[in-house]
């Protein structure tokens, strides 16, 4: 398995594609912030718009491009002509059985068709994955031939919203589901620069030492062993990873790890030792103190709460 796809692993999420706006200009939609978790994102399927986020104003959108704000962040999508929020009209009745939800506005000018859900996270389970992504992720697909797999998926997705076909709920959770990795991978590869984990991912001498925690995060690993990964000295990787990093290996070790134990403890009905153990803790009692610093309680509390919680 690469890497990446290990990272996204530790972190499980469920999606809910619940909402498509079918606009005519003008039209003005503010979006309140979210809580920590909530990562609330747009594909703009066809028509244009101009979107107010994460500092920047009138950020020009277009059909293909999608945006998540994996931080809850509050933002405003509109067009010109209006600043007043646009009084909303639910179209799914007059449409037939929907998928989802169907919003519309009554406006005469360029339509704008925009398919709105979200990305939930476990705020405390994935903080390691929340920090280390941005305000906002913007992907534009129009003009990538090499994003043709999330053009095909934002397709797929528009056909299965807008026909009422038996299983479709059941394929527009899964899609939404791949959404979330295919979006990843392409804001990696589009990006001039990336924060934290993902910036370890991005750069490909440092890629080996992640993809050996993430697979063997039982085993001892050493300063020295990491940068053998990455066929490095251990000066020059220590520095080249704090640089691009903005934290240490052994830092970035123990959270894959508490990542990954916090998964297995809501998994299954393994010993929290054998668990310790699993991601490179031999004493059960030193493992516990790392994990309630990470997660603020205990393993064995916070398998109790994922269960009550389940």
């Amino acid at each position: 398995m690469d890497a990446l796809s290990r990272l996204l692993s530790l972190y499980p999420l469920s999606t809910a594609l619940d909402i498509r706006c079918h606009f005519g200009a003008p039209w003005v939609l503010d979006h309140a912030a979210t809580a920590r978790g909530i990562a609330p994102y747009h594909l703009v399927v066809s028509g244009n718009a101009w979107l107010d986020a994460a500092g920047q104003k009138g950020v020009a959108l277009q059909a293909g491009d999608i945006i998540v704000f994996p931080k809850g962040s509050a933002h405003r999508l509109y067009t010109e002509g209006d600043d007043e929020l646009t009084p909303l009209r639910d179209l799914s009745e007059s449409q037939g059985v929907q998928v989802v939800q169907v919003k519309g506005n009554g406006g005469d000018g360029p339509v704008t068709d925009i398919l709105c859900g979200q990305f939930e996270f476990d705020p405390g389970e994935s903080n390691t994955l929340l920090d280390a992504l941005p305000e906002m992720i913007l992907v534009r697909t129009e003009g990538r031939p090499d994003f043709a797999g999330l053009k095909a998926l934002i397709t797929m997705l528009r056909v299965e919203t807008e026909i009422m076909r038996p299983g479709a709920s059941a394929v527009v959770s899964q899609l939404s589901s791949a959404l979330f990795a295919l979006v990843i991978r392409a804001w990696l590869e589009q990006a001039d620069a990336v924060p934290g984990l993902f910036a370890v991912l991005a750069e490909r001498r440092l890629q080996a030492a992640l993809q050996a925690m993430l697979a063997a995060p039982e085993k001892p690993w050493s300063l020295d062993d990491m940068a053998a990964a990455c066929h490095m000295s251990r000066a020059t990787f220590a520095r080249l990873f704090r640089s691009v990093a903005g934290t240490t290996p052994a830092s970035m070790l123990m959270q894959t790890r508490m990542a990954q134990a916090a998964r297995w403890l809501t998994q299954g009905k393994r010993s929290v030792g054998d668990i310790g153990e699993a991601v490179g803790y031999q004493s059960e009692a030193a493992f516990n103190r790392v994990f309630k610093r990470c997660f603020g309680v205990g393993p064995g509390q916070y398998r109790r709460r994922a269960l009550i919680s389940s």
